[in-house]
């Protein structure tokens, strides 16, 4: 047996035993050392980044450690087999989908305006943004010699003559609470309730002059990031917003290697560990804190998350969904509880699950349709949400159809060397200059924050500035040179944005030609299926009114870039409107309001889904939008005019 030490940046350590062969990797898994490695192991992304500062480590030599970099004890983990006693440093930028959770600052007016305007807008549409949780004041008779009636019976009976209800649930943990607040308050309560049309349960209790608060809790849970919300029921309020690293990431950066995974012994308890116990409870934890309030008083919560993703967070077998004829276990229940998952909240709350519409749309998208509010306007509007699957709605009030395509982690900086998710230090914006070929960025974080990656929206920007400046050409090479261009012993080029001496992280930050190319592929699916989908409708570009894009991918993307390197159709930029995590807002809608719920399920079940792969053109078309901005010019005239 060998010790195994992986130190971390901040000063923590992990300590732990191998053999002799064991990889790497595997045993930082085993031991909750968040690596990420979105291609799962298979030494082709090179995420897996750790540094050898003692010991020995039997490693192959990659491509994507230069020798430089080998010499300086760089390793990829996934390659990587014990040989002896060793400690390896974990880079932040390795493990940033578990280190860098945040509490979000609600005062910023863009948090609270995305919100507001949705839940504006679906009150304008005619729903109610209310619920069946409420709080009463019960006052009962104290018990004597005379009135021997038990505590529960007491407490029943008072509900019943409140409300009218003819049924009255009290659950154990009330139940196991309920003779001390009786007789602390002389059984004088304040409950906290569900009303259906016949029924009442109480979820809490406490003593009349408590202050109660109805908190629940909104979670968008995405393949590489997860999201949250916790508000006051009654009133919409948010408490309290967090973000973190999908956990599961570390087995693979899409939803088919995780589904492998899920299938190895043990798989499916790992990968329901991975999202509730190493991501969600630590949020909620870290949010409860933020708002000040007992995990206890979260009586209700919304989840929005893909198809996937659903089963993996409840512990269910996935394999069926990607197996012909790619059937899940479900698309819509309401049969599950806290209790049921273990999640740290109120252990009877009720989960409410955004539903699924298909094996790869699912109520990430059905709850952002929701917010787009497409369905309730005449015109014919688009919604993308950009996320390690592009999904795509297009319709109106009368008609809704629905597609994806795999456009893989690189929108949510995966597939990317530098990429990271929209937290500090990732790089969300950026110009070139196009005489000097420097860069002007700004950073997500403090002022002052250096950038040690790239997020989404950055790497829009970068490839388009890249290719409008004449650095690139439409096959994503590097065609001028300068200080910030370089190429590797094998030709391979790459841009310098940061170099090491002015990034966050041990090692420039840059944009390769391989990086290039994996967005040019997710940029091309996003377009490819926009044309197939209207296509198979008879429309065309023109006929898009409005264009909804949604996705946590920065604080918002820059459309005209987007439309430069021909992700999105040139169509007038006044049609853009970035809207946010709508599938976070929607899950916040579902959540506050029965209503919305509702509604939700309804768009779901009235929703049409075409299956790209079943269409002949898609092929042609992705092939077509594989370049900058795509073989077809005439298709960007402004794009053309830029040029120029």
């Amino acid at each position: 047996m060998f010790k195994v030490t992986f130190s971390f940046e901040d000063g923590s350590v992990v300590e732990t035993y191998a053999n002799a062969g064991d990889n790497l990797l595997e045993i930082a898994r085993d031991n909750n050392v968040a690596i990420d490695a979105p291609c799962s192991g298979n030494a082709s992304c090179g995420k897996c980044r750790v540094r050898l500062i003692s010991g020995e480590l039997d490693s192959k030599k990659t491509l994507h450690i230069s020798d430089e970099e080998f010499a300086e004890g760089w390793r990829l983990s996934c390659v990587s087999k014990i040989s002896a006693d060793v400690t390896v440093l974990v880079p932040d930028i390795a493990s940033a989908y578990k280190s860098r959770m945040k509490v979000a600052d609600l005062s910023s007016p863009e948090e609270i305006a995305i919100f507001d305007h949705a839940k504006n807008a679906v009150a304008d549409s005619g729903i109610e943004l209310t619920n069946s949780l409420s709080v009463i004041d019960v006052a009962m008779d104290e018990p004597s010699l005379d009135d021997t009636m038990p505590d529960n019976e007491r407490l029943t009976r008072a509900i019943k003559s409140q409300t009218g209800k003819t049924r009255v649930r009290i659950p154990y943990t009330v139940l196991r609470k309920m003779p001390n607040v009786l007789r602390e308050s002389h059984f004088h309560v304040k409950c906290v309730i569900r009303s259906s049309e016949d029924d009442i349960f109480v979820y809490d209790i406490a003593g009349a002059e408590k202050d109660v608060l109805i908190a629940g809790l909104a979670i968008d849970i995405g393949t590489t990031t997860v999201s949250g919300v916790i508000i006051n029921m009654q009133t919409g309020e948010i408490l309290a917003k967090g973000s973190a690293g999908n956990g599961q990431i570390r087995y693979g950066a899409d939803v088919i290697n995780r589904i492998i995974e899920q299938q190895k012994p043990g798989g499916i308890r790992k990968l329901q560990d991975a999202i509730i116990k190493e991501t969600l409870n630590p949020m909620i934890h870290e949010m409860c804190k933020s708002a000040k309030i007992s995990k206890n008083q979260i009586y209700r919560m919304c989840v929005a998350s893909n198809t996937t993703m659903n089963h993996l967070f409840a512990g269910i077998n996935s394999d069926p969904v990607r197996m012909e004829p790619y059937i899940p276990a479900f698309y819509k229940t309401n049969s599950l509880y806290a209790s049921d998952l273990n999640i740290d909240i109120n252990k009877d709350a009720h989960i409410i699950i955004a539903p699924n519409i298909g094996s790869y749309v699912g109520g990430d998208i059905t709850a952002g349709t929701l917010v787009s509010m497409i369905w309730n306007r005449p015109e014919f509007s688009l919604f993308i949400d950009l996320g390690t699957n592009g999904e795509l709605v297009f319709g109106n009030s009368d008609f809704m159809m629905s597609c994806a395509c795999s456009a893989g982690p690189a929108f949510e900086g995966g597939d990317i060397s530098c990429g990271m998710r929209a937290t500090d230090g990732a790089i969300e914006a950026c110009t070139i200059d196009k005489e000097t070929m420097e860069p002007s960025f700004t950073v997500v974080g403090e002022p002052g924050t250096k950038p040690i990656g790239l997020c989404g929206s950055g790497i829009i920007d970068v490839i388009s500035e890249l290719f409008i400046t004449g650095i690139i050409n439409p096959k994503g090479k590097f065609v001028r040179e300068g200080k910030r261009v370089r190429h590797d012993k094998y030709g391979m080029g790459s841009y310098v944005l940061a170099f090491e001496e002015e990034a966050g992280s041990v090692k420039d930050v840059e944009i390769t030609e391989v990086d290039i190319d994996n967005f040019i592929r997710a940029k091309g699916a996003i377009f490819s299926a926009i044309r197939t989908m209207l296509a198979s409708l008879d429309f065309d570009v023109s006929m898009i009114d409005d264009v909804y894009v949604a996705g946590g991918i920065g604080s918002g993307i820059n459309m005209q870039n987007a439309v430069y390197i021909g992700m999105f159709p040139d169509i007038p930029i006044e049609k853009f409107h970035y809207i946010g995590n709508s599938s976070l807002t929607g899950s916040y809608l579902m959540l506050l309001s029965t209503q919305s719920e509702q509604k939700t399920y309804e768009l779901a079940s009235n929703m049409t889904y075409l299956e790209l792969s079943t269409v002949p053109i898609y092929m042609d078309e992705f092939v077509g939008a594989c370049f900058l901005p795509h073989t077809d010019t005439t298709m960007f005239p402004s794009v053309v005019e830029k040029m120029q």
